[in-house]
């Protein structure tokens, strides 16, 4: 079955003036066409090809090899090109731009679109099938997450800063909230960072962080290897100790100041380092691994 609005595995049927017609691999009654511009020379029926499946701008199903910037069941930050009575046109990487229609704006936002600002979205088929945009994400989005567990890794997209620190959306489906005392360094609302999981509230709602979580099993190695691979990479001396801002020291080895510590502290226990009062130097002769 093709899915429109997404990435589809299909077989080359024929091949046309037109271009490829293609189907699902265990389907020859379905057929979409792939125009003939996108069709890869070497092409043949039997060929098997990945293609974003959608609406041309003559409201036709028809495969692309393009693809979009974000598929049915993404949120993503899309930038508006063009505004009329329908509402506003996002580009999403594909010829026919995106509508976001003027009743999936919430009110407080439709006055604040124009050419060449950005939008956070969710990408939904409407009722007719047709794909279309929503800023109206708290429809799309549940503010609990079950299923997770301490520590779990998660995709996050940066959305807006709250007294209690900042919103993200996880995973394309979920609410979550990175708090202030675990934002570190330059964050843009738009980006995509990974996340994990940092605590399990009783009422489901994800606390997240945008470090890689520590004290754990493996943890204190792996952030000890960057410290030290870090320090080697500027000739073996880092102005920087464990009373550098936290400012300064996620943005040399992207990294809480926790988990720093942690860090510094495994290597002088191993003898990899050196702790001075001017910053952290490599041993001259480390002691050898077994």
């Amino acid at each position: 079955m093709i899915q429109i609005g997404s990435i589809n595995t299909l077989r080359v049927l024929r091949l046309t003036g037109p271009g490829a017609f293609l189907g699902p691999l265990d389907d020859d009654t379905t057929e979409i066409l792939l125009p003939g511009k996108q069709v890869p020379a070497d092409c043949k029926p039997g060929d098997v090809l990945e293609v974003f499946v959608h609406h041309d701008s003559e409201d036709r199903l028809v495969a692309t090899t393009l693809r979009p910037l974000a598929q049915v069941g993404d949120v993503a930050w899309l930038k508006v090109v063009a505004i009329n009575d329908a509402g506003a046109f996002l580009d999403w990487g594909l010829p026919k731009d995106l509508l976001l229609p003027y009743n999936e704006i919430p009110r407080e936002q439709k006055d604040h679109l124009e050419p060449g600002r950005f939008v956070m979205v969710m990408v939904f088929q409407d009722d007719q099938g047709r794909i279309a945009a929503s800023a109206r994400l708290d429809d799309f989005l549940a503010k609990e997450g079950g299923g997770f567990n301490e520590g779990d890794k998660v995709e996050v997209l940066l959305a807006d800063r709250t007294d209690l620190g900042l919103r993200v959306v996880v995973n394309n489906r979920y609410w979550g909230l990175v708090h202030n005392n675990e934002i570190f360094g330059t964050l843009r609302k738009g980006d995509r960072r990974t996340g994990w999981i940092k605590t399990l509230r009783s009422d489901n709602r994800l606390n997240i962080a945008l470090t890689a979580p520590g004290p754990g099993p493996g943890k204190i190695d792996t952030a000890a290897q960057g410290v030290l691979d870090r320090i080697n990479s500027h000739g073996g001396f880092m102005a920087v100790t464990d009373k550098s801002p936290p400012e300064a020291i996620y943005k040399l080895f992207g990294v809480s100041k926790k988990v720093f510590k942690q860090a510094i502290g495994s290597l002088y226990k191993n003898r990899l380092i050196t702790i001075e009062n001017a910053g952290l130097r490599v041993t001259a002769n480390p002691p050898e691994k077994n």
